[in-house]
């Protein structure tokens, strides 16, 4: 299964267009993801939103805000002006989560039914927790993360013609 999360900076302000044949609003905008290493160089990344989700996109999202975005990844392979085929990914938005405080997040989209209202669901109330956690000693630093990647960087020694 393809599902992508993906902590994004927002590059370019949503454009919405719509489709020729029954009108269906699509949002496209270009994003920047940060690199694994501190010395990796940013990626860039286009991003489609359809339905409802191109209009949250168009009303809720600013250049330079900071964006966790779910959905889909592929590959497009596009010809440019000087006739050579290179490929772009590009990300088909599923659901929108806004970073920071009082962010909100966008419901999960179905294409086929993204002019349908969703229906209202209550969630049940949270029970007090019996054994409630310690809390973090003062001072205490909040964890970090792991930023190397998952298959290490070995030297061109492998025997392997592959």
């Amino acid at each position: 299964m393809n599902h992508c999360l993906l902590e994004v900076e927002v590059l370019e302000a949503p454009q919405v267009r719509y489709t020729q044949d029954n009108q269906t609003p699509v949002a496209e905008m270009a994003v920047q993801i940060d690199g694994l290493r501190p010395d990796d160089p940013p990626g860039q990344l286009k991003v489609v939103g359809w339905g409802n989700l191109a209009q949250e996109l168009q009303n809720r999202v600013q250049v330079g805000q900071r964006l966790m975005l779910e959905g889909r990844l592929r590959m497009n392979t596009v010809t440019r002006q000087d006739g050579v085929k290179e490929k772009r990914a590009e990300f088909t938005l599923a659901r929108l989560h806004g970073m920071g405080p009082g962010a909100t997040s966008s419901p999960a989209v179905n294409p086929a039914a993204a002019t349908a209202p969703a229906p209202q669901r209550r969630a049940p109330a949270a029970a007090p927790p019996s054994n409630p956690a310690p809390a973090a000693p003062a001072g205490a630093q909040p964890p970090t993360w792991n930023t190397s990647p998952l298959v290490p960087d070995l030297p061109d020694d492998d025997d392997i013609p592959f």
